[in-house]
């Protein structure tokens, strides 16, 4: 998946995850706001996104993620966790700058090594990764 959707529009995917946690839908304007763009930036990355079959979004409507969609997100979402927990339980970095590295180390990692570091810390820590 890291080369095949820009590390911006997983960014768009994790950020609508997010906001559907319990609604199911996220709003252009709570995404434009997490993300620091415009809305016609939010607009434009989500004609991108609705055209690779990733979101549901009706003109100015609520955003909602495809069966598709929420499996990337949520593969992206797992590959930052771990990439934080590493980085913060592991190595001892602070939580912001763990949050910080993890958001830009998601997006290069591959599917294999994403596996190997969620086996991996499941053995450090086996009742927070199951």
């Amino acid at each position: 998946m890291p080369d095949s959707l820009s590390a911006s529009k997983q960014d768009y995917l994790e950020t609508i995850l997010a906001f559907s946690a319990d609604t199911g839908q996220a709003r252009s304007i709570d995404i434009a706001r997490t993300l620091g763009v415009s809305r016609a930036s939010v607009n434009k990355s989500l004609g991108v996104l609705k055209e690779s079959g990733l979101i549901e979004h009706e003109h100015y409507g609520d955003i909602k993620l495809t069966e598709t969609g929420l499996r990337m997100a949520k593969a992206v979402r797992a590959r930052h966790d771990s990439l934080k927990q590493l980085l913060e339980r592991v190595l001892g970095v602070s939580p912001e700058t763990a949050e910080s590295d993890a958001c830009r180390m998601e997006h290069a990692i591959s599917p294999e090594t994403a596996s190997k570091l969620k086996d991996y810390l499941a053995t450090l820590f086996p009742e927070e990764n199951r």
